[in-house]
């Protein structure tokens, strides 16, 4: 098996004796000492789950929680020892939540996890236990079904369920499953089959036969109401292993390996569980295998089987130093994740059980000394001695630090690169992988797993040249590519130039093959060959575009273009978006649709300014429908190719390209610029269509707007260049000048458009008169003499026109009866005009007599004053002193009137009464002072304060003025 070249790269040492090795030891076996005394011995042990149950001599029980081993569950049975016996045996589920006991006399309890008081198993009373194998779903209410080997070859199937009723029994059945023939059942083992819920693995260990059995387990309609494994004793026939039978004392447990740790390098390659079974000659074990069928896992679990011998242990030495003449049998084994733990004779030996290498020797007991038991914790991987007195833990650190060693010796490169630790060691992996792959001449595999090994880079790049292996050399410098960092541009650049030389070399092979059609290999078809292109077509695409960073512009482009391959230039250009060389390439060949596919890419505005003419001349509406995706551009610079697209033309404007990205420059992007506007115009007046809808419709947009966004001069140049009449017309009268418009329209007999515009200055009516007395001049002059009558009724469009407006335009001769009706009806007119007039001058003479009637009666005027009459301001006596009396009967004191209109005067009105109340305190007689009295009167006492046109102004003023309480005027 070799290495997978696509893990990650490393930095690697030249071979396998540079690596440094750890000098601490993988295991160490370190007494542990107790925070409490016992007075007695210890008698049997378990561990699990992080609990350590210790049974005494006594017929007590500890239970230790390790994780707080202040806090101790004292336990005593039920009965005194010498009723019972002596605890021989216990035996706790991986959970820690079932413990079951058994004496020397046959007496059997159960313990809950959360119970102190252990309860006796009645049906198993006088069953010497020696194995249990629990549920492999390993519940914590009820052990569920349970199988128990005991000492005289029977295996029963118990249900025990704590209860806290004190006549119910704990244990649900008992049944009698099986019966081994070779005497006590020394171990148990069940296990599931994945992806078969019905199905279980069952192993019987005795002192010389190992059973396996996989077969389906019987169901009950309620759980705990009969026997499940019954079924599958009755119908399944063992797979067997068996061994020579040497001593009966001899211990034979069966051990599994513990669960995998949470903090592992890596998946294991071998997700299987370890087994072993412990036999005079030494350890067998094996691995549980789960596939392929279940009829099959029992012969390949049986043919797996490896034997660690028990000579292979060294034997012990004497106190004098020498080594002992006969060898014990190992009293106790338990397996690691990678190690089988040894008990004999006083030591703790470790096997590596990949290569069967002796890792660990430590003298523990004195000569003498026994054990309790050598005991795994299966959930928290942790390892125990146990002996009468002291508690050894086997500490075990860094385990599988030399795994990928032995996988590497092993040449299983995979699962070496899986369990090495650090850079060195997967480079060591990767190197040697590599070698092994050279050697197999697999040079493809090789080169993947080189390119992230250290070896030199110059002696793995000749061994593919001298071989040949350009395709191997290619895989090797695009992984090594892959390993380099970015600061070593120089060492980048390099390999991936070579790399696009070795890409056109194999392309330029390849095409040759198939032109030449020369001879192919075996097995190898032309159409392969093609598959072949294809698929480094596409590779070498990947390359660019992965490492175009790497490349240099220039010496890339003179690698390609030196082999003549276009494909792979356009490639390399696109990857690096030099995208002038890719739309000059295209536009070159005349290739428009690659063309614009290209361009639809962009967004660099130049490259769209740069192209624009040529692809307008080929491809106007797919460019403008890839111009209104880019909002971006400025449409003044694609102006040339707009116009110079026009020029070349001739279709219709609704199909005209130029002016549809135009409109869409004004009615979408709402473009003020001038010179698009012009353009437009320029496109719509130049083109041959006579029909001038199309700018017609244009211009009268634009008339709705404050200003036009053309130039009108310009606009009109264009259209009297064209003859556009109605346009030109449109132009002049949106420049008011209605009389330019009219001309221009007469003189193309244009009659019923200069009646239009004629119409158009409302607010002008000398002007709009004079627009349709030239229009009635044409009207009259082009109809003559035979169509009087037809030229006056189209001229009754306009009142403002008469008659005798018209008559200078009519022919010395014309005869009167043409238009005899319309002289009578303009005579009647001014006849009642006349009439109006003089009933207006009859009623002004009438107005007039009546106001000289009123001056005259002015001087006969008089107003009657009473005595007890006030001063309509001071409320004081009005006669009191000198008063004006207005025909409204209101009076006034002269000085209280004086300051009232004071008040109620403008700003020059009141100026100018100030200076002639100070003149007239100077002047002391004359004319200039009847003068300026009369003035002060007329200023004074020209109407009254309360209901003249002063007073009515205050209206517009505020009741309450600022600063007066508006209190005063509440109800």
């Amino acid at each position: 098996m070799a290495l997978n070249p696509s893990d990650d790269g490393y930095v690697a040492s030249n071979s396998l004796q540079d690596l440094p090795d750890s000098s601490e030891p993988i295991f160490n076996v370190e007494a542990v000492r107790l925070q409490f005394t016992i007075a007695s011995d210890f008698v049997a042990a378990q561990v699990a789950n992080n609990v350590l149950v210790l049974a005494l001599s006594t017929g007590r029980i500890l239970r230790i929680d390790l994780d707080s081993p202040a806090d101790i569950d004292d336990i005593d049975l039920p009965k005194k020892t010498s009723e019972v016996g002596l605890i021989r045996r216990m035996f706790l589920d991986p959970s820690a939540s079932h413990l079951i006991i058994t004496t020397t006399l046959g007496e059997n309890y159960y313990l809950h996890t959360q119970s102190r008081q252990p309860k006796p198993l009645s049906r198993l009373k006088g069953v010497g236990i020696e194995s249990i194998a629990w549920n492999p779903s390993l519940p914590t209410a009820s052990t569920r079904e349970i199988l128990v080997g005991a000492s005289d070859g029977n295996v029963y199937e118990i249900y025990v369920e704590p209860s806290n009723e004190f006549y119910r029994r704990e244990e649900k059945y008992l049944k009698a499953v099986y019966k081994s023939s070779d005497g006590p059942v020394t171990g148990l083992f069940v296990d599931l089959i994945p992806d078969r819920p019905d199905f279980r693995r069952i192993l019987i260990a005795t002192q010389s036969i190992l059973s396996h059995f996989v077969g389906r387990i019987g169901r009950h309609g309620q759980e705990g109401s009969g026997s499940i494994f019954t079924k599958l004793f009755e119908t399944e026939a063992p797979t067997i292993h068996e061994v020579e039978r040497t001593a009966k004392s001899a211990p034979s447990p069966l051990v599994v390996s513990p669960d995998p740790p949470e903090a592992s390098y890596g998946e294991r390659s071998d997700a299987d569980r370890i087994f072993a079974w412990l036999t005079p000659g030494g350890p067998f074990y094996g691995r549980l295998e789960t596939s392929p069928s279940p009829s099959t896992l029992g012969s390949k679990v049986m043919n797996g089987l490896k034997l660690f011998p028990r000579s292979q242990i060294p034997a012990s030495e004497t106190s004098t130093g020498r080594r002992r003449p006969t060898q014990d049998p190992i009293a106790g084994i338990a397996l690691t994740q990678w190690h089988i733990l040894c008990f004999v004779e006083g030591r703790v030996v470790a096997v590596n059980r990949l290569d069967g290498r002796i890792v660990h020797d430590q003298v523990i007991l004195e000569p003498g000394q026994s054990a309790l038991g050598l005991l795994a914790d299966q959930t928290k991987n942790t390892f125990w001695l146990f002996t009468t007195h002291e508690i050894f833990e086997i500490v075990v650190t860094d385990e599988d630090r030399d795994v990928w060693k032995i996988m590497l010796k092993e040449q299983k490169f995979d699962a070496a690169l899986q369990y090495a630790k650090d850079s060195v060691q997967r480079d060591a992996v990767a190197t040697a992988s590599g070698d092994y792959l050279v050697s197999k001449g697999q040079f493809l595999e090789a080169a993947g797993v080189y390119g992230k090994s250290s070896k030199p880079f110059e002696q793995v790049a000749l061994t593919f040249i001298d071989n040949g292996e350009q395709d191997a050399l290619r895989r090797y410098l695009l992984t090594k590519l892959s390993t380099y960092k970015k600061s070593s541009i120089m060492q980048r650049i390099m390999i991936a130039s070579w790399l696009t030389e070795i890409f056109m070399s194999k392309l330029n092979s390849l095409d040759d093959t198939i032109t030449t059609k020369a001879e192919l290999s075996e097995n190898t078809s032309t159409a392969d060959t093609m598959d072949e292109l294809d698929t480094l077509r596409k590779e070498f695409q990947d390359f660019v575009t992965k490492y175009k960073g790497d490349l240099d512009r220039k010496t890339t482009y003179e690698i390609i273009s030196a082999h003549g391959r276009e494909q792979e230039l356009l490639a390399y250009a696109t990857a690096i978006n030099d995208y002038n060389y890719v739309l000059s390439y295209w536009v070159q060949r005349e290739r428009w649709s690659e063309s614009l596919s290209v361009l639809k890419k962009q967004t660099e505005p130049a490259i769209f300014y740069k192209y624009s003419s040529v692809l307008m001349s080929h491809v106007a509406t797919g460019l403008v429908d890839v111009l209104t995706r880019h909002s971006d551009l400025n449409p003044r610079n694609l102006i040339p190719a707009l116009l110079n697209y026009n020029k070349d033309t001739r279709i219709p404007l609704a199909q005209n390209q130029a002016a549809r990205y135009l409109l869409f420059v004004i009615n979408q992007l709402h473009s003020a610029d001038a010179a698009i506007h012009n353009t437009l115009i320029s496109i719509y007046a130049s083109h041959p269509s006579p029909s001038e809808s199309a700018l017609l419709s244009y211009l009268e947009t634009q008339s709705l707007t404050p200003k036009p966004l053309y130039d009108a001069d310009f606009a009109l140049r264009l259209c009297i260049q064209h003859s556009r009449i109605q346009s030109c017309v449109h132009i002049y009268s949106s420049m008011h000048q209605y009389l330019s418009a009219v001309t221009l329209a007469l003189k193309h007999d244009a009659i019923d458009l200069a009646s239009l515009v004629a119409d158009r200055p409302d607010s002008n009516p000398a002007l709009r008169k004079k627009l349709w007395l030239t229009v009635a001049k044409k009207v009259i002059r082009t109809q003559g003499t035979g169509s009087i009558k037809t030229a006056i009724d189209f001229l009754k469009r306009c009142e403002l026109l008469r008659i005798e407006d018209l008559i200078p335009f009519f022919p010395d001769f014309v005869v009167i009866d043409d238009f005899k009706d319309e002289i009578c009806a303009a005579l009647e007119s001014y006849s009642r005009h006349i009439d109006a007039l003089k009933t207006e001058m009859d009623e002004s003479a009438n107005t007039a007599a009546s106001i000289k009637a009123d001056i005259g009666a002015l001087d006969r005027r008089y107003a009657i004053v009473e005595a007890g009459e006030r001063c309509y301001i001071c409320r004081l006596p009005l006669l009191a002193r000198q008063f004006f009396v207005f025909p409204c009967q209101h009076g006034f004191h002269s000085e209280c009137l004086g300051k009232k209109v004071l008040q109620q005067a403008g700003l020059t009105q009141r100026g100018r009464i100030r200076e002639l109340q100070a003149s007239l305190g100077r002047a002391r007689g004359g004319e200039r002072r009847e003068r300026e009295v009369r003035e002060l009167d007329g200023l004074v006492a020209g109407a009254c304060a309360l209901c003249g046109d002063a007073a009515i102004r205050l209206v517009e003023e505020p009741f309450v003025r600022e600063g007066e309480d508006g209190e005063e005027w509440a109800l």
